[in-house]
């Protein structure tokens, strides 16, 4: 005779539980392909990147994983044109992307390499250079997104345990609530798929964010960002990235090849679209300006820091007296402008059961220090570990203990990496006097700091 004292009502809430989430896992394992281990929500740069990097791990050949993608299929051969659009890759992305094999299909193709990083600041020509001693190692690479992208989903081809599917529209995500493990991903065309671990990667809007319920920080500056092609004047030994920080916002000069650049201009809204109308030669015009030209300058700063310098001259630290010159802007290639919106985001949660947020979909900054994506392949690395770690010690990839391990590791790093970049973006977008005369004699004590500034490439590159 069983003891019916053993069937309270807190056990069979239990096992009215246990038998929904068998429910729920026999429904989705009956059809194998509509299960999996992993889903990556979003195939843009960082989300392929991520799923290809998973796939490629070897602890984690027995799972499968799917990559689901909005727009099309872009396979295909690249232009001969350069794309407006371009990344400044630390050396942390560029391992990654060697470890994957995509650095081969890139270094094939085209890349550019910045030797020298020249910053300055156009209300007192004080002025930064960041490069690494004796100036013989990269301190970055210039990559163009279209490209950059090609060569990660080329090898995401070969991944046997990861399947790819495109304009794959989703409905709806419905998380696991409770005692329940799986997520199920609806789209639109009545598909439904379900997996034990989520990975959003899609984007500053991020669905799978808002199906979190994660507060998310966010506000958008008044700029916007201008990208065009440049054609230099004449042929140079192109590897500086040059930086101009102006009263509207920081124009740079990305170097493509010895006679090509890139260019990232941010400024007011109002001030955009009066540029975008200007014919070409006119818009040129204002950009070399903009480089080259002179601002009004308050009499205070400029004494201040001539001063200042004169007296890092005599203690024998360096001065800005042998700043090289950026090169002069001939034409821009036909057709290659366009602008963006700039803004600041940041969710205050990357994980929670099953879920986890990777890239633009947890964090945007600024691209004034050209961090935003670097920041994004960082979270990948992290994440690469931490379920190599999971599958290591005999846990399950979702397990939320190794989950909050990616989640307090990476914040850690993204929230110093974007504070700093937002107190620069607030340094430099005034023209108030005392503001630039501090901003201005801060520059120059980091240059003559040699030991800081490494620690700012350090920083940086990881």
């Amino acid at each position: 005779m069983p003891n019916l004292s053993l069937f309270t009502k807190k056990n069979l809430l239990v096992f009215s539980q246990l038998y929904r989430n068998a429910q729920i896992f026999r429904f989705f394992s009956q059809n194998a392909d509509k299960h999996y281990d992993i889903i990556v929500a979003g195939g843009g740069m960082v989300g392929t990147t991520l799923a290809c990097t998973l796939g490629k791990n070897p602890k984690l050949s027995e799972k499968k994983i799917l990559l689901l993608e909005a727009s099309k299929d872009k396979s295909g051969n690249l232009g001969e044109e350069y794309s407006n659009r371009v990344v400044s890759i630390n050396h942390g992305t560029q391992k990654l992307l060697n470890q994957i094999g995509a650095w081969n299909f890139i270094e094939k193709n085209r890349f550019a390499t910045v030797k020298k990083l020249q910053v300055w600041d156009a209300l007192s020509d004080t002025s930064i250079t960041f490069e690494t001693p004796h100036n013989t190692e990269t301190v970055s690479y210039i990559v163009e997104n279209d490209l950059l992208s090609a060569s990660v989903r080329e090898e995401a081809k070969k991944c046997e345990n990861l399947d790819m599917r495109f304009e794959a529209k989703i409905k709806e995500y419905v998380l696991p609530q409770h005692n329940e493990t799986v997520c199920q991903v609806k789209l639109d065309n009545d598909k439904n798929f379900s997996c034990d671990l989520l990975l959003g990667c899609d984007g500053v809007k991020s669905a799978v964010r808002t199906s979190m319920e994660a507060d998310y920080i966010s506000w958008n500056y008044d700029q916007i960002g201008i990208v065009a092609t440049l054609k230099l004047c004449e042929k140079i030994q192109n590897e500086i990235a040059w930086q101009r920080f102006l009263p509207n916002g920081p124009v740079a000069l990305l170097p493509l090849t010895d006679q090509l650049s890139s260019l990232v201009w941010s400024t007011t809204p109002q001030e955009g679209e009066r540029l975008l109308s200007l014919p070409e030669h006119e818009f040129v015009d204002e950009l070399n300006n903009a480089i080259h030209g002179t601002f009004s300058k308050a009499s205070i700063v400029v004494d201040a820091t001539n001063a200042f310098n004169n007296l890092l001259s005599a203690l024998n630290c360096s001065s800005n007296k042998t700043k090289p010159c950026p090169p002069k802007i001939q034409a821009i290639v036909a057709g290659s402008r366009a602008t963006y919106p700039l803004g600041f985001g940041h969710s205050s949660q990357y994980i929670r059961k099953g879920v986890a947020l990777v890239g633009d979909a947890a964090h945007r900054i600024h691209p004034l220090a050209g961090q935003g994506v670097n920041l994004g392949f960082g979270d990948i690395t992290c994440l690469n570990q931490v379920l190599s770690d999971a599958i290591y010690s005999g846990s399950t990839i979702n397990n939320l203990s190794y989950l909050k391990t990616y989640e307090s590791q990476r914040q850690k790093h993204n929230v110093s990496t974007m504070l700093a970049t937002e107190g620069l973006h607030r340094l430099y977008n005034t023209d108030f006097t005392p503001v630039v005369l501090l901003r201005s004699l801060g520059l120059q004590a980091t240059h003559a700091l040699e030991p800081l500034k490494r620690a700012i490439i350090a920083q940086a590159a990881s």
